[in-house]
């Protein structure tokens, strides 16, 4: 029997989001369930931004124009909500809104490559028996991101991409990444020479990247090869998260071009990225991964503190302002409860530290730190402060 908890139960104890069936396939985030969404998209910022990426958004809605154009209309049909009568449908993904962007961009040479970036809010018409928690939803986010650039530039940006991704990994503590060269599908777009010539430019990077990858014939998307970085988790379960994507058919279709230094237009190529994909499926998997202890930089709230009397409330709202300054996010337990239920509570919602602070406390005296395995550690408040500080820092 599996006694290991579901994502779905670990989200209602550790009040973080819920389902109703008046909202399938979407998710009610709580207060502390949002904080954690955006923490994990902002340790995503810090990766990408130094790498160059422009974060953008771009509309919900586009006409079935843009659609038909890209392909999805044909392909991808059976995912899109449409609109009735409107001949409009909601974005599963944003590359037709990216590519729009560009287009207005007009760039030359010297702009690429050009990199973009959002956390797209994306739809997908998924058949109702595949639903599941944060696995498999409607309505989620995905941090789509685009380089378009020339193609004498696509290997370079392959392996870049590669090596941001594996530290990106590294940060929530995954070194083993299985990575994938998917081919071409039954049902795709572009001629088999734009497909040869892909394939083959995409195994170049990856090679050029050090990748020791396994060919997945028939996996790619309809508009081009992808690699996929696997992962596996505590329970011995592979997740495709991070996926970069080789793409010649929607600058064609797009007419989509550069001025280069003759010039000249000429045509860009595309490569579609995401280190995530899903931030709901990845959160989803996270918290299975770490049976909810999630690393402290990541916990909605990493400390709480409880004043053992009325007396010592406003020393404790004192000390929240001092974690506030070294960056911590705290939480004030006032409740008129007994400390041993207060000490559950904030277990039972992953918070990694508990302080009681009672007159020792108030008069300057070494903490008892309880951490949330039952563990205690006894420090001064200079320290522990410090301590703190350092173990919740957010990876680098």
């Amino acid at each position: 029997m599996n006694t290991q908890p579901d994502h779905r139960h670990l989200g209602a104890r550790m009040d973080l989001f819920h389902f109703q069936e008046e909202a399938p396939g979407s998710v009610f985030w709580h207060p502390r369930g949002l904080t954690l969404l955006r923490l994990l998209e902002n340790h995503v910022r810090q990766r990408i931004r130094p790498e160059g990426y422009q974060e953008v958004r771009t509309p919900q809605i586009l006409s079935d124009a843009i659609w038909k154009r890209s392909g999805h209309w044909d392909n991808f049909r059976e995912n899109l909500f449409v609109i009735p009568d409107e001949a409009m449908a909601i974005k599963p993904v944003s590359c037709p809104g990216h590519i729009e962007l560009v287009k207005r961009m007009a760039p030359s040479h010297r702009a690429l490559p050009l990199r973009i970036a959002e956390f797209g809010l994306c739809h997908r018409n998924e058949p109702s028996g595949a639903l599941h928690g944060l696995f498999r939803l409607y309505q989620f986010t995905q941090d789509d991101g685009h380089i378009f650039c020339a193609e004498q530039h696509v290997e370079e940006e392959v392996a870049r991409f590669a090596r941001g991704l594996f530290a990106f990994y590294r940060s929530f503590g995954f070194e083993r990444i299985r990575v994938g060269l998917s081919l071409r599908p039954p049902s795709r777009a572009g001629s088999d020479l734009v497909w040869d010539r892909a394939e083959q430019a995409l195994e170049a990077a990856a090679q050029l990247a050090g990748l020791d990858y396994q060919l997945q014939p028939g996996e790619g998307a309809f508009y081009g090869p992808k690699l996929e970085f696997t992962l596996e988790d505590a329970r011995g379960r592979a997740w495709t998260c991070g996926t970069i994507q080789l793409d010649f058919v929607l600058p064609e279709r797009f007419e989509l071009s550069y001025i280069n230094a003759e010039g000249v237009p000429q045509r860009m190529v595309m490569l579609h990225r995401a280190l995530v994909g899903s931030l709901e499926r990845f959160l989803g998997f996270l918290l299975e991964h770490f049976d909810g202890s999630l690393p402290p930089w990541l916990a909605p709230e990493q400390i709480v503190i409880a004043p053992v009397a009325e007396s010592h409330r406003n020393h404790a709202l004192a000390l929240m302002d001092r974690f506030e300054s070294a960056g911590l996010r705290s939480k004030l337990d006032n409740r008129r409860e007994s400390l041993s239920r207060k000490v559950f509570d904030a277990q039972s919602l992953g918070i990694p530290w508990f302080v009681a602070f009672g007159e020792r406390e108030a008069q300057g005296g070494t903490w008892t730190i309880r951490e949330r395995d039952g563990g205690r550690m006894e420090m001064e408040p200079e320290a522990a402060i410090a301590w703190m500080s350092e173990v919740s820092a957010l990876p680098r």
